[in-house]
C-alpha cells in the first residue's frame, strides 16, 4: 500500500507542477505577445506618417 500512495503522491505532485508550470507560461506567453502587438502597431503607426521609410522588419 506504501507503494501506491507514493505513486499517488508523485502524479498528484507533477499534476500541481505541470498545472502552475502552464499559468505561468500561459501568463508570459500572452504578455509577451501582447507587447509585440503594441511595438508593430507603433512601428505601423510610425510608416503612416512617414511613407519613405522602409517597411517593418518580418518576425
Amino acid at each position: 500500500m506504501e507503494k501506491s500512495f507514493t505513486l499517488i503522491q508523485t502524479i498528484a505532485t507533477a499534476g500541481v507542477f505541470s498545472g502552475i508550470s502552464f499559468w505561468y507560461g500561459f501568463m508570459f506567453g500572452k504578455e509577451s505577445a501582447r507587447k509585440e502587438l503594441g511595438d508593430l502597431i507603433e512601428s505601423l503607426r510610425g510608416n503612416n506618417s512617414n511613407s519613405s521609410s522602409a517597411p517593418p522588419p518580418h518576425s
